[in-house]
């Protein structure tokens, strides 16, 4: 038995300690931690015949399934990376995301065999091509390769530093940015989320958020750093999710506030077993208070709220600091994110990298033993967030006496909508792209489902004649539907600040509530 200081020694603990109990459930599959260990191994032992050396990648496009799971675990067994691509992506988003990790390896499930022939052309790096759960011309059948490999795994191991995970995520000028997460870093995120969450072996959790997502699985990584038991669905369906919190179980389950939402909207809400929930975690964005009034009434005393990024965790406010019916200091509370986790650092700082007083607003720094390592190819963009230890987040806030983190406004202009982000930039260029198109400024304005919806704000050309609808499936040509304007407002002029730069301020003060 070792010390875990590798996600790989985490694997081997659970194997040696927790060899029967159950590691992953997924839909009439049940896999021990045993097993699920065995076949990682032999898949990393076959990524090595293909010819992968510690830290190459493997990428994976793929609804949540256990061969998700298993790539992740090979990965994790040998030192290789695994690099992840949203399936929501429009295929120009993903072909620079795999061309930028260049894996040599792309595994995928059988859905996306189109989109895969699709853009196959443009793929500079990839060797190998393996399909999940049927033929697929050109591609390796993923069962055949996985048999292919030794049970004794690879014949090489990670390093605590060695980078675990890739994942993509947008920046301010709409170009993602890979997040390098390392094995050392990963174990310790998925060591402060268990403590914040008090996991423990006889936990059972829900994940139905997408797994190419940090949410995901640093979530699933708090659990099984405990030696628990996650129950994987594809996607999100409240009625499938409260089945499977009677019928498993279920005492833990991460979801957005929104799929909150329309959880507490589904008929079978009210007639489901759900005794066994002790916490709904949520992230991705603040729970409106009237949706967590009525999660309260029907689950219970049972949210508790994440922050952080992807570059590195963040803040928790913890199920017992929910008292939406409490002290005017209790709603006050409801309004922050929480207070820092165990072993994050948290700074308010002005531009000039000053710490500022409680209740002085600037950019929120975090700092913790689980920080990304930088970003994949992009050094200027590492040296630009993380300095010292510490993520220049982007995010504006302050702290109060207590340390309760309150974010103010986001410096990188992010929407959050259905708990995804989404950034302005990338979307305006989007809505530039039309010939008609001028000049467009992005901004997100409350909506009652999403908690936010995109709205563009755009000036036509001289002239020029188009339809708000014919912009928006413009729009979908160049970007994941997710993130096009749900509304669009024609105007002559565009206000600015005497520098030239948009007035994102007054935007949002004239269209942000419609």
């Amino acid at each position: 038995m070792t010390v875990a200081q590798t996600l790989a020694d985490m694997l081997d603990n659970n194997a040696l300690k927790f060899p029967g109990h159950t590691a992953f459930v997924f839909g009439e599959q049940r896999v021990t931690h045993a097993e699920f260990r065995a076949r990682a191994a032999r898949l990393a032992s076959a990524w090595q015949k293909l010819g992968l050396r510690r830290q190459d990648r493997v990428g994976i496009l793929s609804q949540n399934c256990m061969e998700f799971q298993e790539v992740y675990g090979s990965c994790e067994m040998a030192g290789f990376i695994t690099a992840t691509v949203n399936w929501r992506l429009a295929i120009p988003e993903m072909v620079y995301i795999i061309n930028d990790g260049a894996p040599k390896v792309l595994v995928f499930e059988a859905a996306y065999a189109e989109t895969i022939a699709a853009m196959k052309h443009q793929l500079t790096s990839v060797e190998h091509y393996v399909c999940i759960g049927a033929e697929a011309d050109g591609a390796l059948a993923y069962e055949d390769v996985l048999a292919s490999g030794d049970p004794a795994g690879a014949s090489f191991r990670p390093k605590p530093d060695d980078i675990a995970y890739l994942i993509y995520t947008s920046g301010t000028t709409g170009r993602p940015k890979g997040v390098m997460l390392t094995h050392a870093g990963q174990c310790a995120a998925a060591e402060i989320l268990g403590s914040d969450q008090r996991m423990c072996p006889d936990d059972r959790m829900l994940i139905m958020m997408p797994l190419f997502h940090i949410g995901a699985k640093i979530i699933q990584l708090s659990q099984h750093w405990r030696a628990g038991t996650v129950v994987l669905l594809s996607g999100f369906d409240p009625e499938a999710i409260l089945k499977s919190i009677a019928e498993e179980k279920i005492t833990v389950t991460h979801m957005a506030p929104t799929m909150i939402q329309s959880l507490l909207d589904s008929p079978k809400a009210g007639e489901t077993d759900i005794s066994s929930l002790r916490m709904i975690v949520y992230a991705a964005a603040p729970m409106p208070l009237p949706v967590l009034k009525r999660g309260l009434k029907m689950f219970g005393p049972v949210f508790q709220q994440q922050f952080g990024q992807t570059e590195g965790v963040g803040t928790t406010l913890l199920a017992h600091q929910h008292k939406p019916d409490g002290t005017a200091r209790d709603l006050e509370i409801l309004t922050s994110v929480g207070q820092a986790s165990p072993r994050v650092g948290l700074r308010i700082v002005d531009d000039a990298g000053n710490d500022l007083p409680p209740g002085e607003v600037g950019e929120i720094l975090l700092t913790s033993p689980g920080v990304m390592k930088g970003y994949w190819n992009n050094t200027a963009a590492t040296i630009e967030t993380l300095r010292e230890g510490w993520v220049h987040t982007g995010d504006v806030g302050k702290l109060d006496h207590e340390g309760f983190l309150y974010l103010v406004d986001r410096k990188k202009d992010m929407i959050i909508s259905g708990g995804e982000n989404i950034y302005s930039r990338e979307v305006e260029e989007a809505v530039v792209h039309h010939d008609m198109v001028s000049e467009a400024a992005v901004i997100g304005v409350r909506d009652e489902k999403w908690g936010e919806a995109v709205m563009a704000i755009v000036v036509l050309k001289p002239g020029a004649l188009v339809s708000a609808e014919e912009l928006i499936e413009h729009c979908k040509t160049r970007i994941a539907s997710y993130k096009k304007p749900r509304h669009i407002t024609f105007v002559d002029e565009i206000v600015k600040l005497p520098s030239g730069k948009v007035d994102k301020v007054r935007l949002r003060q004239v269209y942000g509530q419609i």
